[in-house]
């Protein structure tokens, strides 16, 4: 094989990759537009968005479905319906999801540690 040939065909094989790695930004890139958008949603009790609370585990996207796995302050949240279509509500507002799924878990489950650490300063954690 020629130099040319074989620049041609590392050239082929990066194009692949590149295809590849393009995809993968992608997903990076709605998940951190999900996360921007769950931002949005605040339990209201104590005033702060569900993101820096601690309380979304999870985002997966994958062929424009979105999965959130989140958890609320306690199993008896008065506000859990509403937080939860709310966090429905924020993923399915991004450009490119056409659905979601928020599925609602106890483990691990969650404590004041959870919360973004300069928001627990902020409220004298």
């Amino acid at each position: 094989m020629t130099a040319m040939e074989d620049e041609m065909q590392a050239d082929a094989v990066g194009a692949g990759d590149a295809g590849a790695t393009d995809a993968a930004d992608s997903a990076d890139s709605e998940v951190e537009q999900i996360r921007h958008a769950l931002r949005s949603v605040t339990d209201h009790e104590l005033g702060i968005n569900i993101v820096d609370l601690g309380l979304v585990y999870d985002i997966d996207v994958a062929d424009g479905s979105a999965r959130v796995t989140m958890t609320l302050t306690s199993p008896g949240c008065p506000a859990g319906g509403q937080i939860m279509g709310g966090a429905k509500a924020a993923a399915e507002s991004v450009d490119g999801i056409v659905d979601a799924v928020v599925t609602l878990v106890w483990k691990p489950f969650w404590t004041p540690e959870r919360i973004d650490p300069t928001v627990r300063a902020m409220m004298g954690f």
